[in-house]
């Protein structure tokens, strides 16, 4: 006898039978995955939080050795400023630096290391100094000279140990994470292939009355496996079939929902290191300006002797930039608001004379082999804008004619006005521009030969000048010729004659 032949409701819920075990195996599967991506992702944005943390102690303590050289070497109460803002947040600091180390234990052993370093610092260290200012100036001095700098270096050598041992985690978390993702969209393409396949051999087998959904399930189905999450299929027909449609798009929704997710995760981690890069570059380059010059003058001032008048010019000096220092951590969020076309210049009145002879002032120190020559006239030059904003701008470009003409030579710093508007040209007789690279000037982060040239920065500076001057209403431009020299220019809407109306300088009034 022959054996009765199956019936098409027992093939159906056969083929439905295993045609469902795969998709919730394929689903299953892609659930882990997506799960094992975002616990890497998780792992990796905790690094990022753990550099972030660091960096910020890392500040703090190098506020307090500031604040307190500052105190030791001039006896003045105000240079503590930065100590005891520093002093004041580090415990919280230090209690948020250990609570996210604590997820890897090795990396919290070390920080439990570095914050010993800091607590013997300031206790072996910050409070005898301190106490010692008061009586025994000399040995303060003495102190902070060789065992100060001993210590802030070591911690910061800890530091860096530290934040390259964390980047070293972020960047293996990112692999993991990046690796998952993609075993999970393979999982899911081989998974969904396997589901056509399965569809096509169903549709040929049964009758022709399931024969075009089961096709249309088919092609979605390639569609899908192309990487057209957005498809969703018909979900009318008979019984099983409009359970597998259904099915079929329960799946392509809550992968597409997945995709979604990981997309917006690494777009919040890419954008979020690149603002984190920003202002790193940003701190470490626009610190350096006012920094060179309160290094330059203290140096000035320990190791020759100077007549009463001059060493207070002399202070002076190193406290503007000093305050300088301490706003430009305020300031550096300007940066973010000149970008997005939000920043609000101040209306004071300038006056560019006074303004580049303070600078040229400033910066010559920096170079044995440069000489400064300031040309302008007796008659004030007077704009409206920030000061600060303008010092920080001519700062840049001597700076850069100085670091760019490493062979030494004259640097010329000329104003004047010109047609309602006052030119300031920065001259040098350095390296020059080749003219390839002369329309990438100021684009953030370019910097051409100079690395090859060991010529140091960070390839910020033209790109936050530009846009402080246009912000002004101005407009910043060059000449050059490779192996000749170039010559910067900034053009700065006048004041209408203010300043000449005074008779004076604003710096004055």
């Amino acid at each position: 006898m022959s054996r009765p032949p199956v019936s098409l409701q027992t093939r159906l819920v056969a083929a439905s039978a295993v045609l469902a075990v795969l998709v919730i195996g394929v689903f299953v599967a892609l659930i882990v995955a997506a799960s094992a991506a975002r616990t890497a992702t998780n792992d990796e944005a905790r690094s990022k939080n753990v550099t972030v943390a660091a960096l910020e102690l890392e500040k703090l303590v190098v506020d307090l050795e500031t604040g307190l050289r500052g105190y030791v070497f001039t006896g003045n109460p105000a240079f503590l400023l930065p100590y005891t803002n520093a002093k004041n947040q580090l415990a919280q600091r230090w209690a948020d630096f250990d609570n996210v180390t604590k997820g890897e234990p090795r990396q919290h052993e070390q920080a439990s290391r570095l914050l010993t370093s800091i607590d013997e610092y300031l206790t072996d260290y910050v409070n005898p100094v301190l106490s010692l200012t008061d009586g025994d100036r000399g040995a303060a001095k003495e102190a902070t000279r060789n065992e100060g700098a001993f210590r802030i270096g070591q911690i910061q050598s800890e530091f860096k140990t530290f934040i390259a041992a964390e980047n070293g985690l972020a960047n293996k978390h990112k692999r993991s994470a990046d690796e998952k993702s993609k075993h999970a969209i393979e999982l899911g393409v081989a998974g969904l292939t396997g589901s056509t396949i399965l569809i096509l051999l169903f549709g040929l087998y049964l009758s022709r009355m399931i024969a075009r959904p089961v096709r249309e399930a088919a092609d979605g189905a390639s569609l899908l496996a192309a990487g057209d999450l957005s498809l969703r299929l018909d979900e009318r027909g008979p019984g099983e079939v409009g359970e597998l449609t259904r099915s079929f798009n329960e799946m392509a929704e809550r992968l597409q929902e997945t995709r979604t997710e990981l997309e917006e995760q690494n777009a919040q981690l890419r954008e979020s290191e690149r603002l984190k890069s920003d202002l790193v570059n940003t701190v470490s380059h626009e610190l350096r300006t006012p920094l060179s010059g309160v290094l330059g003058f203290t140096k000035l001032l320990l190791t020759r002797d100077f007549d009463s008048e001059t060493r207070r010019h002399y202070l002076g000096i190193i406290d503007a930039q000093a305050r300088r220092l301490a706003e430009l951590i305020d300031d550096f969020l300007d940066v973010r608001r000149i970008e997005e076309g939000r920043f609000e210049r101040a209306q004071e009145l300038v006056d560019m004379v006074t303004l580049l002879r303070e600078e040229a002032v400033l910066y010559s120190q920096q170079s044995p082999k440069h000489e400064l020559a300031v040309e302008v006239g007796a008659k004030p030059l007077p704009v409206l804008g920030n000061p600060d904003r303008l010092r920080q701008v001519i700062g840049n470009l001597i700076s850069n004619a100085i670091k760019y003409s490493p062979q030494g030579g004259v640097i010329e710093i000329s104003a004047e006005a010109e047609n309602g508007s006052v030119r300031v040209e920065v001259r040098d007789e350095g390296m020059g521009i080749p003219a390839g690279q002369q329309h990438q000037i100021f684009t953030k982060f370019f910097r051409g030969d100079a690395a090859a040239s060991g010529i140091t920065g960070t390839g910020l500076g033209l790109a936050v000048s530009r846009d402080i001057v246009e912000s002004h209403g101005g407009r910043i431009g060059f000449t050059s010729a490779e192996g000749e020299g170039t010559t910067f220019f900034v053009e700065l809407p006048g004041a209408n004659g203010q300043a000449g109306e005074q008779g004076h300088s604003p710096e004055q009034s």
